[in-house]
């Protein structure tokens, strides 16, 4: 990609009514742009990003044995009324509407009612279960307060996974394996050291829920921790938690800030008993299915990153999630033999397969390295008149600052493996 032909623009300054860091930073990128409160177009800089974390989401799910289907948004509450969370007094996000046709209809803010309902016509055996399937898909929430940038907003992307299982043993099993792979995608996106799978309350069907936890001082999460045993406890369930049980003592734990990133939930038999999803068994007797509910928000994810990572600079990506791995920025290119010079790498990374941005943009050398820094792309590479006499190229590791002067062989040795 061209930057002179990249939809986008960077700021020097972040809008005044955004104070979250993720949100200064991603519009002063041109990675977002706000729309109104609580809802942001995904420039392509921003959806690049989105993407590669969709991909990690869905290489793990995949990997457990998980199945992408994908559920409407439009809800009917017929199924919502079976499990009493139609009513706005005991669900208060709800975004409603009424068909031209006659009727109401909803928004879905969370999808157990839906794939409930559609396992019906798929499960009728022992022998069909256990299985999980999921789905990335918007939802909305009508938040009283959308802040924190694109962390809390009131149409968003959700990775949730349903789990259906005929025994707990099964059950428990399937939830122990997305933990795992929660814990691993949470490593791929470059957040993993600093989050913590948190007990939580498990409601009805269960001791405990988990939350996937970031320690960052813009959460608007307290969690306590004692990071020595790798152990996190949310705020509302500290008086509750039976701490002997899980091997620690109040005295070692310390109160932080945190950022939701994932949660997972066991939810028993509740909304297959509702809606009517039962299974029979070797027997012939039959059971209602038992379920789990798993969500990662991508974009919260994507914000965290931002918030956790960045510097006083700007953005610093991780490798894995970045919209490109190398930016290559391109000076004194009014010279037809540096300009040709730029080319030629520009397109030697390319056949390479290597994602990169070619700064190709006539204006100053400052400001390419400003937005550079800002744009936080792992490696930037600078092509120069002085860098041709000299026969090497500046490198610049974003995440470091380090500093080192390359040749073309030692370049491509180095970021693309050769």
């Amino acid at each position: 990609m061209r930057q002179s032909k990249l939809f986008t623009r960077t700021k020097r300054e972040a809008p005044a009514d955004e104070v979250a860091k993720n949100a200064q930073l991603l519009i002063r990128g041109g990675y977002i742009y706000k729309n109104m409160a609580g809802s942001y177009s995904f420039l392509p800089l921003g959806l690049r990003v989105i993407e590669k974390i969709n991909r990690i989401i869905r290489e793990e799910m995949n990997n457990i044995g998980g199945q992408e289907l994908y559920m409407p948004s439009l809800q009917d509450p017929v199924l919502w009324k079976k499990t009493d969370r139609w009513s706005d007094e005991n669900v208060d996000v709800w975004f409603k509407s009424q068909l031209q046709a006659g009727g109401d209809v909803g928004f879905g803010w969370t999808h157990e009612e839906v794939v409930t309902d559609i396992m019906r016509q798929y499960v009728s055996s022992y022998e069909d279960l256990p299985f999980s399937v999921y789905q990335i898909q918007t939802k909305f929430r009508n938040e009283v307060r959308a802040k924190s940038g694109i962390m809390r907003t009131r149409e968003f992307w959700m990775k949730d996974m349903y789990t259906f299982a005929a025994t707990e043993v099964q059950h428990d099993t399937m939830y122990e394996t997305v933990a795992q792979a929660y814990g691993r995608i949470f490593n791929r996106i470059g957040i993993g050291e600093k989050t913590y799978k948190t007990f939580a309350s498990g409601g009805a069907f269960s001791k405990f829920s988990h939350e996937y936890q970031t320690l960052a001082e813009a959460g608007e999460d307290v969690v306590y921790v004692c990071e020595a045993k790798g152990i996190a406890i949310n705020e509302e369930v500290l008086e509750e938690a039976d701490l002997s049980e899980l091997g620690i003592t109040r005295e070692e734990l310390v109160e932080r800030k945190s950022i939701e990133v994932g949660n997972i939930f066991s939810l028993g038999t509740k909304f297959s008993e509702a809606i009517g999803l039962t299974f029979k068994d070797e027997t012939g007797e039959s059971h209602p299915v038992i379920m789990g509910s798993y969500g990662i928000g991508p974009a919260r994810s994507m914000a965290t990153v931002v918030d956790l990572l960045a510097d006083k600079k700007g953005i610093v990506w991780p490798e894995s999630i970045a919209p490109f791995m190398v930016h290559l920025v391109g000076l004194n290119l009014e010279d037809p033999e540096i300009r040709d010079w730029a080319e030629g790498i520009y397109n030697a990374f390319s056949d390479r397969g290597v994602e990169v941005l070619f700064d190709d943009r006539e204006v100053r050398p400052g400001e390419k390295f400003a937005d550079s820094d800002l744009l936080g792309i792992p490696y930037r590479v600078v092509v120069s008149r002085k860098g041709k006499e000299a026969g090497t190229f500046e490198v610049v590791t974003r995440k470091t600052g380090a500093v080192r002067n390359l040749t073309e062989q030692e370049l491509f040795a180095d970021l693309v493996g050769e």
